[in-house]
C-alpha cells in the first residue's frame, strides 16, 4: 500500500507539472522517520517522557508518513544510486517492522487464546504453564526480530546519511 501511495502522488505530481515538489519532500520525510524514533529511544532508556504504547503507535504512523514522503521524493527517478540503495533499504526496513508487528501480535493472540482454552478445560496454573512452555519459547524468539530489524534501521541511517551528504556536496546550490 505504501508503494502504490507513493507512486499515486508521484503521478499526480508529474500530471500538475510540479514535479520539483518532490525533489524537497526527502526533507520532512528524513525528519518525521528521525521523530519517529522517539519509541525507540524510550524503549532503550534515552529518554523517560512518554507512554511506550503510544510512542509505538506513534513510531508507525510517522515511520509510514515519512516513509511515503521518501518514497515520493525518489519518485521513478534512477538517477541517484545511492539514494536508491537507501530507499530500497528504507523499504526492506519497514516490511521488517511491519512483519514483526504482524508476527508478534499474531503470536500474543494465539498463546492468550490457548491459555484461556486450557484454563476452561479446568487445568492447574502449573499444567498450563507446562502445555505452553514451548509456545511461550516460540514467543520469545519472535521477540528476537529486532535483532534484524536493528541492522536494518542502522544500514539506512548510513545510506540515507550518504545520500544527504552527497547531495550537499553535489547539489547546484545556485
Amino acid at each position: 500500500m505504501l508503494v502504490g501511495v507513493a507512486l499515486l502522488l508521484d503521478t499526480l505530481l508529474h500530471l500538475g507539472n510540479m514535479v520539483w515538489i518532490g525533489r524537497y519532500l526527502g526533507i520532512p520525510g528524513i525528519l518525521l522517520i528521525l521523530a519517529s524514533a522517539r519509541y525507540s529511544m524510550r524503549k532503550h532508556k534515552l529518554i523517560s517522557s512518554g507512554k511506550p504504547g503510544k510512542l509505538l503507535i506513534e513510531h508507525e504512523r510517522l515511520a509510514w508518513l515519512g516513509s511515503l514522503l521518501v518514497l515520493v521524493h525518489a519518485g521513478i527517478h534512477f538517477n541517484a544510486w545511492l539514494g536508491w540503495l537507501a530507499v530500497v533499504t528504507m523499504c526492506i526496513n519497514v516490511a521488517s517492522g511491519l512483519t514483526g508487528k504482524y508476527l508478534l501480535g499474531r503470536a500474543q493472540k494465539r498463546s492468550a487464546a490457548k491459555r484461556r482454552a486450557l484454563a476452561d478445560a479446568g487445568l492447574s496454573t502449573d499444567e498450563i504453564a507446562e502445555r505452553i512452555h514451548f509456545d511461550s519459547l516460540t514467543f520469545n524468539l519472535i521477540k528476537q526480530w529486532r535483532v534484524i530489524h536493528v541492522p536494518i534501521t542502522l544500514a539506512f541511517a548510513g545510506l540515507a546519511l550518504a545520500h544527504i551528504i552527497a547531495i550537499s556536496l553535489f547539489w547546484n546550490w545556485r
